[in-house]
């Protein structure tokens, strides 16, 4: 990173590239200090986080029980399925005009399109995992008068919980996004409504240093979702071979 840092920082200092194209790390830092130090990152850092937020805690929520509706029962995946699958085709961002319009410039917009970029990704995950349980496995609990909760309960819930906190990862990301995207098209707070500011401006210097606060709120967001599934699935050997892989990786 610092190679990269360095490479960069000479570059625009070799070829006098000018920074209203692309400004130097070190007034990207400096940037980035004074919009932290004057509390004007922080205000709008904050509005957005809550927007992410809250969109991935209610698109998770529906994204897991229209998933467990559809894995388990085959009516429901007649029926909701294709709906599903016609609205997953558009374009999330092309939304984000009507649902402005719809729940106006406030928070539940931000909230709506976080959602909706947020859901299909950890749906599809949710459906993948319960449908993965061994069926060898679900017939022999069948055997011993298991119920169909039991079933649930004990095996494919289980199986599928990697499944499920792979989505959580993407889902999140998609959240962050999806409310960087309807602050673009109409907001009141926020760091897209930031960064709209400085493009008017032409403050590229400003752009870069928001886009490094939401590389790192991305990255910090990331992290914890990997701390919590490590922490309640410890018993998954998945982990440890992608933990040996990484290591392995690092010697060579």
């Amino acid at each position: 990173m610092l190679a990269v840092l360095a490479a960069w920082e000479g570059a625009v200092r070799l070829f006098d590239i000018p920074a209203y194209i692309v400004p130097a790390p070190s007034k990207v830092f400096v940037a980035l200090y004074r919009g932290i130090a004057s509390m004007l990152y922080i205000r709008h850092l904050w509005i957005t986080l809550i927007e992410t937020l809250l969109g991935f805690v209610v698109g998770s929520i529906v994204a897991l029980v229209l998933g467990t509706l559809i894995a388990l029962s085959r009516r429901c995946e007649y029926f909701l399925y294709p709906f599903i699958l016609m609205f997953q085709a558009m374009p999330k961002v092309a939304l984000a005009p009507l649902i402005i319009i719809w729940f106006g410039l406030g928070l539940t917009s931000k909230v709506a399109q976080a959602s909706l970029t947020a859901f299909f990704p950890l749906m599809v995950n949710t459906i993948a995992g319960l449908r993965s349980a061994d069926e060898d496995r679900v017939a022999l609990m069948r055997s011993l008068d298991a119920s169909e909760m039991q079933i649930f309960r004990m095996l494919r819930m289980p199986g599928a919980m990697p499944y499920i906190f792979a989505g959580f990862e993407i889902a999140m990301m998609l959240s962050l996004i999806g409310a960087i995207v309807a602050e673009f098209v109409g907001a009141q707070k926020g760091l897209g409504v930031l960064m709209m500011s400085m493009t008017f401006t032409m403050d590229t210097v400003g752009q870069f240093s928001v886009l490094l606060v939401l590389a790192l709120v991305g990255l910090l967001l990331n992290s914890i979702i990997i701390v919590i599934r490590k922490r309640l699935l410890f018993w998954d050997r998945s982990q440890d071979r992608m933990s040996d892989a990484q290591v392995e990786g690092e010697v060579k």
